[in-house]
């Protein structure tokens, strides 16, 4: 059975506190691991959640701010301690290559696995992990071009900063009944939805459109385009709510978001499950983020997030 689910590892913003870790989030997806902004902490974290090196496939780095990134250097020599046996993708901003360079070669040590590098860079949406079979039918191995399509979007911060969005392709799902009544059954099921028709019978005889999944991750940002493009339709949205509403002034000189702004676009993008994270320390009840993610107009699944917390990718769409 496939899993998708998001691991919360940190949810602090700019230092840690005595109950958050810097920033961490892997998605797993299917065999998939894609780890977001691994902050410093951030391989004590998975260790204390359950998530293994060999799980991750792609790193996914948002921008170069200390509490998104600095955690890259030991997850990257634990991927090459533990020898996983699979390439690893990673992605990035393409004007912070130079800290990228440094922290991939912080220390010295041996390198046994193959990082591949494909930093992001421009406006609007740049595809970085195309998927190879549009029917979202295959299932991929660990490190193999992934059943899904992954983009980056600009936001807007001080630091050039990019959010990711994994959109699964459009399928189909086969009806049994009907297949039973056609008498097409084993491999040629298989078939049929290879090349769309068998024995005089169409495989939009036999099957349902199926929607694809959508997930995005949108960290330090103020609102702009970049974060409506990427909530779109999602039914898994990670975003930032550093501050409360009544520091709007604050969240928008630093290039953030309040929980109120998040919400609000989660509920003008139709998000199914929301996840509030990246939270300043100068708030201590973490349920008036809630409060005014509702306020704002949300009214889906609301997760405010905990370090070391899992939360499911919701069902398929009926």
């Amino acid at each position: 059975m496939s899993q998708r689910e998001l691991v919360v590892l940190g949810t602090a913003s700019q230092v840690p506190t005595r109950h958050r870790n810097h920033n961490g989030y892997v998605l797993l997806w299917d065999g998939h691991g894609i780890l977001f902004d691994p902050g410093e902490g951030t391989q004590r974290q998975m260790l204390r959640a359950g998530v293994a090196a060999h799980d991750l496939t792609r790193i996914c780095v948002t921008h170069f701010h200390g509490d998104h990134s600095l955690g890259l250097a030991g997850v990257i020599q634990r991927i090459n301690l533990d020898r996983v046996p699979h390439t690893v993708t990673a992605h990035y901003p393409a004007s912070g290559q130079r800290f990228f360079d440094r922290l991939r070669h912080a220390t010295a040590y041996r390198e046994t696995v193959r990082l591949d590098e494909r930093p992001v860079g421009g406006p609007g949406a740049v595809e970085v992990a195309p998927a190879p079979d549009s029917s979202g039918e295959r299932a991929e191995a660990a490190g193999e071009d992934p059943p899904f399509v992954l983009t980056a979007h600009r936001l807007s911060h001080p630091v050039e900063s990019y959010g990711y969005r994994l959109v699964e392709p459009d399928g189909r799902r086969m009806l049994p009944e009907r297949l039973a009544a056609e008498g097409i059954r084993g491999p040629d099921v298989g078939r049929l939805q290879r090349e769309g028709e068998l024995r005089g019978v169409r495989l939009e005889d036999v099957s349902v459109s199926r929607r694809g999944q959508r997930f995005a991750f949108v960290m330090d940002t103020r609102m702009c385009d970049g974060v409506h493009a990427l909530a779109q339709d999602c039914d898994l949205l990670v975003i930032e709510s550093t501050f409360l509403d009544d520091d709007l002034p604050l969240a928008e000189e630093h290039g953030h978001l309040t929980a109120g702004q998040a919400g609000r676009a989660a509920a003008e993008a139709g998000v199914r499950s929301l996840v509030l994270t990246h939270f300043s320390q100068r708030y201590t009840d973490p349920s008036l983020f809630a409060e005014q993610a509702r306020k704002a107009g949300f009214e889906g699944e609301l997760t405010v997030a905990e370090d070391l917390m899992r939360v499911p990718v919701p069902k398929r769409r009926s």
